[in-house]
């Protein structure tokens, strides 16, 4: 036990040290962050025309909202990445919104314990289950039509969970017409380095669960710490998030969504990430329009990952967007923007839409 408190404490003192040195080489971490807060004006969301919170099946209420007319004949449903909300496709509401207006319906939703959505019991934080959390989503607020499903990272995941266990949604005959996935991967993400160098990640990766179970008994102790090191966090999130230069406003604005998410929540799901394995579930793909989409630079979601997941779709898109980062439609928002107009356009002009 001794040995392993060790290992725990030379991780977390090295990583530490690492964002201490970070801070103490750039000096202007805190005025810039300034720059980031005043900034955020420029990240207001869309006023929504409906919303409302939705029971799933085990009683967790999650929160959507919808933009478009109820009858329009396609609805694009977005799906966000780990600790994050339905504010990770700010830029992407905006452009079709910009682009279509009333014509098609968007759906954004947070996914269970995620933004204003209920906490979910620790056995159903599964990726299976936020796939079936989405096919309530579907059943009860698209019940007709053909639907456009956008994922970023964990929401890939989640759209391959759905795949996986409902695939007569999907396919010629299905009502899931167009599928884009974003900086998102079939699995193996226990391998992912993070761009640190080989020896600290082998260290990192069976420590990183010790970690999380503790913070998982300390969470209150360890929220109130968060609170205290948001520069910190704020260059870290820069590093991981980011393949390249990028406005402070951007970086604040995503750090403080995904401090927006417990730290007990970010325990829950590890093991479901680590787990992961739908490499089979993207064969379901291969009659729907399909999109890939991720950033050169991704630590989190390697490009290889959207590569695999290209490769078993002969006929799908795949983009990587030089220099982007795992936040890629934050980052360069303009080709993911492109990239789901022309999904979205697709399957608008093809014979599932009434003209």
């Amino acid at each position: 036990m001794s040995r392993r408190k060790g290992i725990v404490g030379s991780v977390v003192g090295l990583a530490a040290a690492a964002a201490g040195a970070v801070l103490v080489a750039d000096r202007k971490v805190a005025a810039t962050r300034r720059e980031g807060i005043a900034a955020q004006d420029e990240f207001a969301e869309p006023v929504a025309e409906r919303g409302g919170f939705l029971r799933a099946e085990d009683g967790v209420a999650l929160y959507y909202e919808e933009d478009g007319p109820l009858d329009a004949p396609l609805t694009v449903v977005f799906v966000h990445g780990f600790c994050l909300n339905r504010n990770d496709f700010l830029f992407q509401r905006r452009a079709l919104l910009e682009e279509f207006g009333d014509g098609i319906r968007i759906v954004s939703f947070d996914q269970r314990s995620h933004g204003r959505s209920d906490r979910s019991p620790v056995e159903h934080a599964t990726i299976d289950q936020l796939g079936a959390d989405l096919d309530h989503v579907i059943t009860s607020l698209v019940p007709d039509g053909p639907v456009v499903l956008v994922g970023h990272s964990m929401g890939g995941m989640t759209i391959l969970a759905l795949a996986d266990n409902r695939a007569a949604l999907f396919g010629p005959d299905g009502r899931v017409a167009g599928v884009v996935l974003i900086s998102t991967t079939t699995g193996k993400l226990a391998t992912i380095t993070f761009g640190l160098p080989a020896a600290l990640a082998r260290v990192g990766g069976p420590v990183l669960p010790l970690i999380l179970r503790g913070a998982r008994r300390e969470a209150a102790l360890i929220e109130r710490g968060r609170a205290r090191v948001t520069d910190v966090a704020w260059v870290f999130v820069k590093r991981l998030a980011f393949g390249g230069p990028v406005s402070a406003g951007c970086v604040e604005f995503l750090t403080r969504m995904i401090g927006e998410t417990p730290v007990d929540v970010i325990a829950d799901f590890y093991p479901a990430l680590m787990d992961h394995d739908k490499l089979d579930a993207v064969g379901v793909l291969s009659d729907t329009r399909v999109s890939v989409i991720c950033g050169e630079r991704d630590l989190l979601t390697p490009p290889a990952h959207s590569r695999t997941i290209a490769d078993a779709l002969p006929d799908a898109e795949l983009v990587v967007v030089a220099g982007a980062g795992h936040q890629v439609l934050m980052e360069q928002p303009g080709p993911v923007n492109s990239s789901i107009v022309r999904v979205v356009e697709d399957v608008l002009g093809s014979a599932r839409c009434p003209q």
